[in-house]
């Protein structure tokens, strides 16, 4: 057990927390398991890890033997910049003896010190170790899930383990109700290394200009349950007892000591902004200023994935080329009609890119990313734009490992997993590929080195038969071509449903696989508005249900449920078409019925206000005894009720 700080200055009974970090890290001990907060820039606390990287180095210098020595590390998401900063200054022979990561993509020297068998090394999915911080901080034995199955976490596939030296398990497969389960063990946290904006004299803390609020709270819980101490690191020291309680983010019983940055690159807000005041909520800014992508492969893939989006879907969108597809959302107009998030509790809003990834302007909300993650392994996200990086004959994908280099899962296993739809994306190959797109046709001037589609793969981070198993849609969208998922969950197979127009079957799709897939009898050529220059009217095609559809009538119990969700009443015919369809679903009923009418998004020319409400006037005087107006949610759960049970709950 950790002695708390007492050495501070005190002002009657209390005790002033605020420390420097040369202090706060000689609370760290040999042999702790530290966990740290953030996601790339975002909430890490970079001043600290400094401190750490310095003291280490120095009594290495003076001693011969650099301390603290032999630390467990243990973190969330991905942080680092691929470079230096981030977890990259704990890269040191002899400073950590195992890491336990999310993701390994951004921490080189930890890499290089993995790939060197000089540390035990584990990749486990971003919100299992999420979870992790919080049932360590209930006391729980570990965290018990089905994400991971069939994957390399899966212990039948290594357990998460990435090198040699690596031996000891820490996942194990559970059979609970006939039903396979993961179990990842739980253990003791010495010191939880977080951030935020504002500290008082005694550790409370606020969030106020932090893009994420991540895991802090669950790192200081389980911290402190543990008999640990938390450190936290922040950018200003407010008076105690001004902090409303409603914005403090982790309470100061929780804190040991508090670090005020005295480097403002150290607390930047993300890794490549020092404060975007959107990013925080300060300001919301124009939707108009994102620029439309120009027309080259990753246009085209970006636009094949968006058809995938339905009106209200619920949407994660990965680093990387899934990122494209929120340009191509915002040029066709439809943000309104989506919900974007990202996996370290972002609700709503534009993802931001690059060292910035994980931030949002405009954002709705912002929860926890455990809480995030407990939507996500619910079920909660329609359809995930994930990256493309290798896949083999069954359609199983790696983007954690290709030869020495680690990269790890991130949150994408713990999303794959879960969303109903999953679109991956990228382009066919890799290494010197040079494409053109002239007069709607594609156009491969130079072939990639490096195939995607092969025959064996060094990882597996999306199994196959799992998402068979349970049912998910999952589509390979490239730029020359489209594969969906198909077959059964114990023969999973990859079959060949879109071709680019331009591009040759044999030439530039079988020949450069290192397997056959199935190919579809009806084998469609890919849309033609992906390569044309002008938008391809997605909000229009979101939104075009025929009129038909949107009414649907329950004669027994006399409802009629109208969906006019995102309907546009641009003219009289509109006016006309609706009255007329309504009239003669209605005239043969010869009972008065009771309306349940969805307008969300519903638009109409000004100057058809009055004829339109005229119409619904009309309408109601011969033939409702009430009507009822829901928002979509609301809508939907009226007709289920209408529907009665289901016969098989």
């Amino acid at each position: 057990m950790h002695t708390q700080f007492n050495n501070q200055q005190t002002t009657g009974a209390h005790r002033n927390k605020v420390v420097s970090a040369a202090e706060a890290v000689r609370l760290i001990h040999d042999g702790d398991t530290v966990a740290t907060g953030g996601f790339v820039g975002i909430g890490f606390a970079e001043e600290i890890a400094v401190a750490l990287e310095a003291r280490f180095i120095q009594t290495q210098e003076e001693t011969g033997q650099g301390a603290p020595r032999n630390l467990t590390l243990v973190y969330a998401a991905g942080q680092g910049d691929g470079q230096g900063r981030g977890l990259n200054h704990f890269g040191h022979d002899g400073l950590v003896r195992r890491v336990i990561g999310g993701h390994w993509g951004l921490v080189p020297t930890l890499q290089q010190l993995a790939i060197d068998n000089k540390i035990e090394a584990y990749n486990l999915p971003q919100g299992v170790i999420t979870h992790l911080f919080r049932d360590i901080a209930a006391g729980k034995p570990g965290t018990l899930t089905h994400v991971g199955l069939d994957t390399f976490v899966d212990p039948i596939h290594g357990g998460g383990k990435l090198n040699a030296v690596t031996t000891t398990d820490i996942v194990q497969r559970m059979v609970i109700d006939g039903k396979d389960y993961l179990f990842y063990k739980a253990f003791p946290i010495q010191v939880g290394i977080i951030r935020a904006t504002t500290a008082d004299p005694d550790g409370n803390l606020s969030m106020e200009r932090e893009a994420l609020t991540l895991e802090a709270l669950a790192i200081a819980m389980a911290a402190r349950n543990s008999g640990g101490i938390v450190i936290a690191q922040v950018e200003r020291l407010a008076e105690r007892n001004t902090l409303h309680p409603r914005s403090v983010k982790v309470p100061g019983v929780l804190v040991d000591a508090v670090v005020i940055a005295t480097d403002p690159s150290h607390h930047m807000q993300t890794f490549s902004e020092a404060y975007n005041p959107a990013y925080s909520g300060e300001i919301r800014v124009p939707m108009d200023l994102i620029a439309p992508m120009a027309l080259t492969e990753r246009k085209v893939i970006a636009r094949r994935a968006a058809l995938e989006l339905k009106p209200n879907s619920v949407v994660n969108l990965g680093i990387g080329m899934p990122e494209g597809v929120a340009t191509v959302a915002a040029e066709e107009s439809v943000f309104d009609l989506l919900t974007l998030t990202a996996e370290p509790g972002v609700i709503g809003g534009i993802p931001a890119g690059g060292l910035s990834f994980g931030a949002a302007i405009n954002a709705q909300a912002v929860i926890d990313q455990p809480s995030q993650f407990d939507f996500y392994d619910g079920g909660g996200l329609d359809v995930a734009v994930l990256g493309l990086a290798q896949a083999d004959a069954e359609g199983n994908l790696n983007v954690s490992k290709f030869g020495p280099k680690l990269a790890g899962a991130g949150g994408f296993i713990n999303i794959s997993q879960n969303a109903k739809t999953v679109v991956f994306v990228g382009t066919f190959t890799v290494g010197d590929l040079q494409l053109g797109i002239e007069e709607g046709r594609l156009h491969i001037h130079s072939e990639g080195t490096q195939r995607k589609f092969v025959q064996q793969l060094a990882h597996r981070t999306f199994s196959a038969r799992e998402s068979r198993r349970r049912g998910q849609r999952v589509l390979y969208v490239t730029e020359r071509c489209v594969l969906q998922l198909a077959g059964t969950p114990e023969v999973p197979v990859l079959e060949l449903i879109e071709l680019a127009p331009g591009v040759d079957l044999q030439r530039d799709v079988l020949a450069h696989m290192d397997f056959c897939p199935l190919i579809n009898p009806q084998l469609k050529v890919m849309d033609a508005a992906l390569f044309a220059d002008q938008p391809m009217g997605l909000r229009q095609r979101l939104l075009a249900t025929p009129l038909t559809e949107r009414l649907e009538l329950d004669a027994a119990h006399r409802l009629l449920f109208i969906n006019f969700e995102g309907l546009a009443v641009d003219n009289m015919d509109d006016v006309n078409a609706i009255e007329s369809h309504v009239t003669a679903l209605l005239t043969p009923l010869k009972e008065r019925v009771v309306v349940v009418v969805n307008y969300d998004s519903f638009t109409i020319a000004p100057a058809l206000i009055d004829p339109y409400s005229l119409m619904v006037q009309q309408l109601k005087r011969r033939f409702y005894s009430r009507v009822t107006r829901y928002g979509t949610g609301g809508f939907l759960k009226a007709r289920l009720e209408a529907r009665g049970p289901s016969p098989n709950p």
